[in-house]
């Protein structure tokens, strides 16, 4: 799949995430890069049997101070070529980048492992997507 096919699903994938989330994001920009490099997957201690899909960079909302500003956007970095591997089709792909998409949009809400799980769970069983 070339990148501009990958880039076309990931903002299907972004309209089908909760519009509160779509709504809420500000100074973020959505990355794809093919692979996660060596450094990052060491530094993020992902084993070779593990995978990363994506990957939230920047400070949470939560934890910036009343003078944070004027800086570059947070970034969202989604890794192509392991959410091609795991995909089984188009659809599946698309389910997939948008599941990251809201846990890497949690973290920049600065929302706990559980709560972002459970807006995944939401949008698993249909009741987050604005279909």
């Amino acid at each position: 799949m070339t990148r501009h096919e990958f880039e076309r699903h990931v903002q299907e994938a972004l309209a089908t995430i909760p519009e509160e989330f779509r709504n809420a994001l500000d100074n973020i920009a959505i990355v794809v890069e093919q692979e996660p490099s060596r450094d990052l997957l060491r530094e993020m201690e992902i084993g070779p049997s593990d995978t990363l899909l994506g990957l939230y960079q920047g400070t949470p909302l939560t934890e910036r101070h009343w003078d944070y500003g004027n800086t570059l956007p947070d970034r969202i970095l989604l890794f192509q070529g392991p959410h091609e591997r795991e995909a089984e089709n188009d659809d599946d792909l698309i389910g997939s980048i948008a599941e990251t998409l809201i846990h890497e949009i949690g973290h920049y809400f600065g929302m706990s492992e559980d709560a972002i799980e459970d807006i995944e769970e939401r949008y698993w069983r249909g009741g987050a997507r604005d279909e």
